[in-house]
């Protein structure tokens, strides 16, 4: 017995997802949810009679004689893609930035300004904004305007500056190598948003790379060294007084459709990193393609830099932009020069979901 519809214009239709996706009132509740329960499609689902007229497909079902009607242009229609811009240090130009006053502006120019930023960020990965007012918790504040803030045991926002007998390398004011933050998370925060409140110091430059561009480049110079990122399972860790977190996943995560190998989600945190327990010649493959990817993560072609002045705030989409600073000159009692962010974590969803009501509403 078939177990596909073949139209005549040459479309071919699985019956069990033709069957799911019944528009009925029997199968869908006004609200838009499904009301149709997979268990009860028939194993030995099957098409007694069908027609196609006037861009309407009629089906009547076998062995429960169930009729459905199809709208055809919305049944053969493909949702679009998200699209996304790779991008190396030339890209710098075309960072996403608009300014608090902007998106917070009440009436349609404000929702059109908060759009536009949020399509870009989404689009590229990260984003800036300037002028956010210079006081505690501006960041959540932030990323309230379009997500929820993501609490951790740093808190809802946390400071990053040097301290006295810090337990993380952030707290210090020594240069950090681009990273992800919170790799020992499952499920890793997605959003980070960091806000400047102070920068007299000499140095501290934030610098992003696009983890998604030099995991293509890996891919290009080593198949088996990117193969062995994308499937060995390594552990990050983070332990101090009050938290113990850990989480044993591979560096990078690919889409489901592996057929290009494209990737979804990078965690990279040499900090937190306990290297892999492997055989010889599967960890020699697997150092080639981690090392390469920390080269190209250091090569300045690849590095957008930032020198944020108070009231600057980034934001990156954790799972695919890799941030880090260069050292700076300063004590912890701040006598030589002072360097203060905060920072938080938010997730994704909700930034698309406003970037969708957004646009439903205004307009692309």
């Amino acid at each position: 017995m078939a177990d596909v519809l073949s139209l005549d214009d040459g479309h071919v239709l699985p019956l069990a997802w033709l069957r799911d996706m019944c528009p009925c009132a029997e199968c869908i509740h006004p609200s838009g949810q499904r009301l149709l329960d997979p268990a009860q499609i028939p194993l030995d689902l099957a098409v007694r009679v069908w027609r196609a007229e006037h861009g309407v497909l009629h089906v009547e079902w076998a062995p429960d004689g169930h009729r459905s009607e199809y709208d055809l242009s919305l049944l053969l229609h493909e949702p679009p893609r998200r699209t996304f811009d790779l991008w190396d240090g030339s890209a710098a130009p075309n960072l996403p930035m608009a300014t608090y006053a902007a998106v917070t502006a009440a009436g349609p120019a404000g929702r059109a300004t908060m759009r536009d930023w949020l399509r870009g960020v989404d689009r590229m990965g990260c984003g800036l904004l300037r002028g956010v007012p210079v006081e505690d918790g501006a960041v959540a504040a932030v990323a309230e305007l379009f997500s929820h803030v993501r609490v951790t045991n740093y808190g809802r926002w946390f400071d990053v500056r040097a301290v006295v007998d810090p337990t993380n390398l952030a707290d210090t004011s020594l240069g950090l190598p681009a990273h992800t933050d919170n790799p020992y998370r499952d499920p890793v925060p997605t959003l980070q948003l960091l806000h400047c409140l102070q920068s007299s110091a000499s140095g501290g430059d934030n610098v992003l790379v696009d983890g998604w561009h030099v995991a293509a480049q890996v891919r290009a110079a080593d198949r088996e060294g990117f193969a062995m990122l994308a499937s060995t399972a390594v552990t990050f860790r983070y332990r101090d007084e009050g938290a113990d977190v850990s989480a044993t996943l591979p560096i990078l995560e690919l889409d489901d459709d592996r057929t290009d190998w494209a990737v979804r989600g990078v965690r990279f945190n040499a900090r937190s990193m306990q290297p892999p327990h492997l055989p010889a010649d599967r960890s020699m493959a697997w150092y080639r393609g981690y090392t390469l990817f920390a080269r190209l993560l250091a090569d300045p072609a690849n590095q957008i830099l930032l020198h944020l002045e108070p009231g600057d705030l980034f934001i990156v989409d954790n799972r695919r932009v890799l941030h880090g600073r260069t050292a700076y000159a300063s004590n912890a009692d701040g006598s030589s020069g002072a360097r203060h962010l905060q920072g938080c974590y938010a997730d994704i969803d909700g930034l698309r979901s406003t970037l969708a009501i957004l646009e439903r509403d205004g307009g692309a």
